[in-house]
């Protein structure tokens, strides 16, 4: 019976951490289902990024009091769990706070004073946070897409974040033998007397309550991450490292149409000429993008990293205007579909069969589409350098290039510069009639 607890400690420890792999094993299985695309330029820029747009929270900042708060929270909750070694060794070994026994006892109280002043300062954060979603009500956080779970998970996460933080304060403040030694007790001092004429024996058992119920919503919590939007704590890295590097104006070429061009332009190609040998019975690659398997990995890496926050879709003009379209929609239903295709594959048995729906019209309409001005508002806006623009761009070209479906304007647009040269209905001759009025 000695060592039951620890062999308790250990079996939840295990589970705990081998759901999460799993879930990291299906999430990269997932991002895999995209397109290979070569992003393995420039590094030095990229961790240059990486370092200052995830670690440094550089585009957070940009909205003054939400983005302090983001980072007190990020911080906070970043450096308390530095904790969570220690409680690790405790539940493995038996130990009672082995930090007393690798560090000096002022060293020691220096670094939990410090954790007790963050947690402070991230379970204020959490409450305006809370207030700001909940009683303030900013209007983005309540668009039309953000249905009841993407709202309630965002309300979900600050719950975690204030019992989290809580029960690192009681456990301290019950642990008699860290109260004596009247060092890194910054605030839990204050705590303490709240739980005075109790005994000992219930002191100690408060006291490992809050600790074995610690440790445990903290692994709740890492497994939480990969059903909801936080997932960005983990994702925002390799996200922000793998963002798009070119001027946000600068749209990518197809590669089958830029060579189609190139032949045409090359006296010296032979237009009957057979295809290469091997290649006579391959099927054309699609143009454009219809349903989630035809994005490129970094798009989906995109889905997975979206904080919801709504950034993008508050500095678009489109939905300013009211227009149909949220870039954060796009995100949140390319996410939604990939996990359908995701929990297709799982239940097929590693091969996904077609279920009869794909992103576009099933998850996100034509007129979505066709309202974005292509403007980069929502790029530049995000946090975590997530394009919508990418696959909005995408899914417009296999509109016009595999269906034919562009709209009425932009077919009168094409068909003009086809026959005049310009995207005006006027002939060469007369084009510049205008000069003469």
């Amino acid at each position: 019976m000695q060592y039951l607890p620890n062999i308790v400690f250990a079996i939840v420890l295990i589970a705990g951490i081998g759901f999460f792999v799993k879930n990291v094993k299906k999430l990269a299985r997932n991002i895999k289902l995209g397109k290979e695309v070569d992003v393995s330029d420039n590094k030095s820029q990229r961790w240059k990024n990486m370092a200052m747009i995830a670690l440094g929270q550089s585009k957070m900042v940009r909205r003054p009091i939400a983005g302090f708060l983001h980072v007190v929270v990020y911080i906070g909750f970043i450096i308390i769990n530095i904790e969570v070694l220690e409680i690790i060794i405790d539940g493995i070994f038996g130990t009672h706070r082995v930090g007393l026994k690798i560090l000096p006892t002022s060293a020691y109280g220096f670094l939990i004073g410090a954790f007790e002043v963050l947690a402070v300062l991230v379970f204020v954060s959490v409450i305006l946070f809370w207030i700001r979603r909940n009683i303030i009500r900013l209007q983005r956080f309540w668009k039309s897409e953000m249905t009841s779970w993407p709202k309630n998970d965002g309300n979900n996460i600050l719950y975690f974040e204030m019992v989290l933080m809580t029960l690192f304060l009681v456990m301290n403040a019950t642990d008699v033998h860290f109260q004596d030694l009247n060092s890194g007790n910054v605030i839990s001092q204050f705590i303490e007397p709240w739980f005075s004429g109790l005994s000992n024996s219930t002191l100690h058992f408060i006291g490992r309550g809050a600790w074995w119920v610690h440790i445990i919503g903290i692994l709740v919590f890492l497994n939480y991450l990969y059903y909801s939007k936080h997932l960005h704590i983990l994702l925002a890295f390799p996200n922000t490292y793998y963002g798009k590097l070119q001027p946000k104006g600068q749209l990518n070429n197809l590669e089958a149409v830029t060579k189609e061009v190139k032949m045409m332009m090359d006296p010296n190609v032979d237009p009957f000429a057979a295809p290469p040998a091997g290649t006579e019975n391959d099927v054309p690659a699609k143009f454009g993008a219809s349903d989630v398997q035809d994005l490129s990995w970094v798009n989906l890496l995109n889905a997975y990293t979206c904080t919801e926050c709504g950034r993008c879709t508050s500095e678009c003009p489109a939905n300013q205007t009211g227009k149909k379209l949220s870039p954060r929609k796009i995100m949140m239903d390319t996410r939604d579909r990939l996990e359908e295709v995701g929990k297709n594959i799982d239940t097929n048995k590693g091969e996904f069969k077609d279920d009869g729906k794909q992103l576009l019209d099933d998850y996100i309409t034509r007129e979505e589409l066709w309202a974005c001005t292509s403007c980069n508002a929502c790029v530049e806006a995000c946090p975590v350098s997530i394009d919508p623009l990418s696959i909005i761009l995408d899914m417009r070209r296999y509109l016009v290039m595999e269906q034919s479906a562009a709209p009425t304007e932009l077919n009168n647009m094409m068909t003009n510069i086809e026959n005049n040269g310009a995207p005006w209905p006027y002939n060469q001759m007369d084009r510049l009639n205008w000069k003469n009025d």
